[in-house]
Order: C-alpha cells, then structure tokens, then sequence
C-alpha cells in the first residue's frame, strides 16, 4: 500500500474522523454506547489534532491513533499511552494498522517516551495479535471489567519498551 501516508492530523479532519468512528464502533474495542445524534466533535479539550496520527489512502482518512499520556503525573511523563486505534473496515488485514501502530511507537519516542502502553478487551484477538507481533506484551488483566452485549469481558493491559 504505498500510495499510503501517514500524518498528524489537522482540524478540518474532525467530521471525517467521527464519521470513521460511527462507522467502525463495535463491542469488539468499545466499552461507550454506539454514539448517537447529535453526535459531538470527534476533537476536544483533552484530545486535538496535535494527539492523533491518521492514516490516508487516496485522500480518504482510513485511521487513526490516539496518542496520549497515561496519567497527569510528572512521574509517569516517559510513559505515552495509545487510548484510540481505528482502521477502516475495508482496509483492515493490508499493513494500514501495523503503519499506524509503528508511527505511534516513532511519535512516542520523539516526545521522549521511553515505554508505550495500551488497553485492548480480551476478546478482541486480531487487535492482540497486532500487538504482540509488534512487541507488546501482556502486564496486566483486569478480569471481567466490562459487561458488554451480556457478556463479561476482560481489559488486557500490554506495553513495551521504546
């Protein structure tokens, strides 16, 4: 996919983001309710254009990650955490994810983090294999923290060094 490029995102790709968002909500990464009208900014105070890297295919926005620090803390300003990860459907399974999840660990590093961690529910088995293939690891389960379409679900904790 070399027609391909990621890069930070910009404000005007606030309704393209949302409407990526809508589109691929699932129980499978979602612990929110399916968003529904009227739907809010995709950016807000806490997260701008400045904390996302998107991934664009032939001028269409097919995802994104959220980059972000785990806690307010000073103590804990090494550390990024990626608290959003989104690919379009109908690119998923073509290196779009394995892209984006590399230039976080690029953009993590650049800000001068020295580990990156994640959540992901433990049903959500293709996500942990990207993971994992890229080195992340398991630190943590939380056991059934979530109840999701009757179900009790775990949330898995992984990092890794950068």
């Amino acid at each position: 996919m070399t027609d391909m490029h990621i890069r930070t995102a910009l404000p005007e790709d606030d309704d393209a983001l949302a409407r990526l968002d809508r589109a691929t909500w699932s129980t499978l990464h979602a612990v929110q309710p399916r968003p529904e009208p009227p739907y809010e900014p995709f950016f807000n105070d806490r997260f701008g254009p400045h904390d996302h890297l998107v991934a664009e295919l032939e001028g269409r926005l097919v995802g994104y990650v959220k980059l972000g620090f785990p806690t307010p803390l000073a103590v804990n300003a090494h550390v990024r955490q990626i608290q959003g990860f989104v690919v379009a459907e109908d690119v998923r399974g073509t290196g779009v994810g394995r892209r984006l999840l590399r230039a976080a660990m690029d953009e993590a590093r650049r800000q001068g983090a020295v580990r990156l961690t994640l959540r992901v529910l433990g049903h959500n088995t293709p996500a942990r294999k990207l993971y994992e293939a890229e080195g992340f690891v398991i630190e943590g389960v939380l056991p059934g923290e979530f109840l999701l379409d009757g179900a009790y679900v775990d949330d898995v904790l992984m990092g890794r060094p950068l």
